[in-house]
């Protein structure tokens, strides 16, 4: 199959922007709960009329401080309440809103502000105003900064006092579906970041898609009004799209400004949402953490065997879905029951207790994990997109999910498939064009498709299957041609094993740069009654060698010999964005850590 169409379910919006449904909402139904505010640690419910009422407020300050019709107006900042306030606030009075990631670089924040010719920057903390600060002499349309830990908000609200009302209604009146609502840059794997120009009709479009074709998800079982936590960075299109679509489905939205295990966990327990948004990293920790607990309290026999059990029942349910099978056996029903109590239902109470269903995207999901969560009560639908696509192009249907793919394309939208193995597509959620850029907006739009420059395939079904990038395609000295992807993803799922990166351009052979679980290895110790140690300290230890090179060879057998991984390496640091090895959306930057790691990779050539 090379092209599958996929007719649409929802109109594009023939009036207004973005803002305009949070109004609607407040008069519809004002006291209606929409968001959830934590404040001194304790969450607090936002309703409709209130949420109106504090965008109102905002944007009167906005426009009383000289924000105009079409001005754009940086905002730097974790995931957070007030980012989305923001959002909405310079969407009614005709603003674009321009994300940057908190932990960006002096050079990035002005390579963004000035190429968008910012005229507002808001940020979070003093650091950030400091990082501002150090280039704002370069930045000759800047005229306003605006710091959220110094009282912004209540500062801007004071000063929008004097403004009517009906001056911020008519602004919102004068915003159109093909205006300009947002430009977000790419994450810059391997180059300067190009900025996406993305519509109110992208967002709106694609929130509506995903709201009417994943109904179950965004409306709840019967009884249980729907919420989620959104703890993906809102500088990046996924974390966006979330944010639009919950309001636009009055789904209560919280905020969660950190990824790290450690704070994440406590939040979607007190929070308790119904379905969560996240990358695979959440997912595979998630599941790591189960596991540690399950060894640590020697059940790791039974751990094993509930994993194993509900594989097999999400399968056999995938397999009636398809109609391939009959379902699970009553054998296995009863099997599957005996472990919902002592394994599945702390998975799910660890991710507050209430949710049954999750998206996943921005990197591969293994199929064998996403079979374990929905055996294990958590439907887990794995999509594709990209900023240019403002978010999901593609995504597993709700009644048919398929494990291992990222779906067939939203409603309203195609998938091709070029000579060359090159993922296009083509509908209302494509953007218009980066920034100033018509050179790089003519390589990736061609007559109305997006040359994404991802590898896939479309299966029996109409499934779409990332197969790589095309740029990330390792082609040996011999002539083979390397997709690192599966490889790397198969090794990564050791718990041991934090990062893995392929090398082997114009080189005999594939190798690997590997990196260590912090958490995986304290409890690898630990378990072995051996002291706690740095990873310096381990990476030539002989016992930890062998299981990393068993997890290894597990990868290997999903290719042929002359694909396969024949050394590699431990390294005692991991790949972070602070080092510049990562992107903020957690993307490996390829070409950088080969230079950077330059001697390790040259001696895993040494013969």
């Amino acid at each position: 199959m090379r092209e599958i169409t996929v007719p649409p379910i929802v109109t594009g919006p023939p009036v207004g922007g973005l803002a305009d449904i949070v109004f609607q909402h407040a008069r519809e139904d004002p006291e209606r709960v929409v968001l959830g505010r934590k404040a001194d640690g304790v969450w607090r419910d936002v309703t409709s009329g209130e949420l109106a009422a504090e965008v109102l407020a905002l944007a009167k300050g906005l426009l009383a401080q000289g924000v105009g019709f079409g001005d754009r107006v940086a905002v730097m900042s974790r995931t957070r309440y007030e980012f989305t306030l923001f959002d909405f606030a310079l969407w009614a009075i005709g603003a674009q809103p321009v994300p940057v990631y908190p932990t960006s670089s002096t050079e990035q924040v002005h390579w963004i502000l000035h190429d968008t010719e910012c005229t507002a920057c808001v940020v979070e903390n003093e650091d950030q105003a400091m990082t501002v600060g150090s280039v704002i002499d370069r930045l000759p349309h800047l005229r306003r900064l605006w710091q959220l830990d110094a009282g912004a908000v209540e500062g801007l609200v004071e000063d929008g006092r004097s403004v009517a009302e009906d001056v911020v209604h008519r602004h919102r009146g004068a915003v159109t579906p093909d205006a300009t609502a947002t430009v977000i840059y790419t994450s810059g794997t391997t180059g300067r970041p190009k900025g996406c120009v993305l519509t109110h009709a992208n967002f709106m479009y694609e929130a509506d898609t995903l709201v009417a074709r994943w109904e179950s998800v965004f409306q709840g079982r019967q009884g249980d009004r729907p919420s989620t936590l959104l703890f993906l960075p809102l500088a990046h299109v996924f974390g966006r799209m979330v944010e639009v679509a919950a309001v636009r489905a009055r789904v209560k939205l919280g905020h969660q400004p950190a990824l790290a295990a450690a704070e994440l966990m406590p939040d979607l327990a007190a929070f308790r949402p119904t379905f969560v948004l996240g990358v695979p990293y959440v997912f595979e920790k998630v599941f790591a953490a189960a596991r540690r607990k399950a060894e640590s309290e020697g059940r790791t026999a039974a751990f094993d065997r509930a994993v194993e059990t509900a594989v097999r029942y999400a399968e056999a349910r995938e397999r009636k879905a398809f109609g391939t099978g009959p379902g699970p056996s009553a054998a296995l029903r009863m099997e599957h029951q005996l472990f919902e109590k002592l394994v599945y239902g702390k998975v799910r109470e660890a991710m507050g207790g209430r949710v049954r269903y999750a998206m996943s995207g921005g990197s591969a999901l293994s199929r064998r994990l996403g079979l374990f969560f929905d055996g294990a009560g958590v439907t887990v639908f794995e999509g594709y997109g990209l900023t240019e696509s403002c978010a999901a192009a593609t995504a597993n249907p709700p009644e048919a999910t398929k494990y291992g793919t990222v779906g067939r394309p939203i409603p309203g939208s195609t998938v091709h498939i070029a000579d060359d193995g090159e993922v296009w597509l083509h509908g209302g959620h494509i953007f218009s064009g980066y920034l100033g850029d018509p050179r790089s907006t003519d390589a990736v739009l061609r007559g109305g498709w997006l040359a994404t420059g991802d590898l896939g395939r479309l299966d029996e079904d109409g499934y779409l299957v990332i197969t790589g990038r095309k740029k990330d395609i390792l082609v040996t000295s011999n002539g083979k041609s390397v997709a690192p992807a599966a490889l790397e993803e198969r090794v990564r799922s050791h718990p041991l094993v934090a990062q893995c990166v392929l090398v082997g351009n114009d080189r005999p052979y594939i190798a690997a740069l590997l990196t260590l679980d912090m958490e995986g290895m304290a409890h690898w110790l630990s378990m072995r009654g051996r002291p706690q140690m740095p990873a310096a300290d381990l990476v030539s230890d002989p016992e930890l060698t062998a299981e990393v090179r068993r997890a290894v060879v597990a990868a290997n057998t999903l290719v042929s010999q002359a694909e396969a991984i024949r050394t590699f390496r431990v390294l005692a640091e991991q790949f972070t964005e602070e080092r510049g090895l990562l992107t903020p959306s957690l993307k490996l930057k390829r070409r950088v850590i080969e230079k950077v790691y330059a001697k390790e990779v040259a001696a895993l050539y040494r013969t």
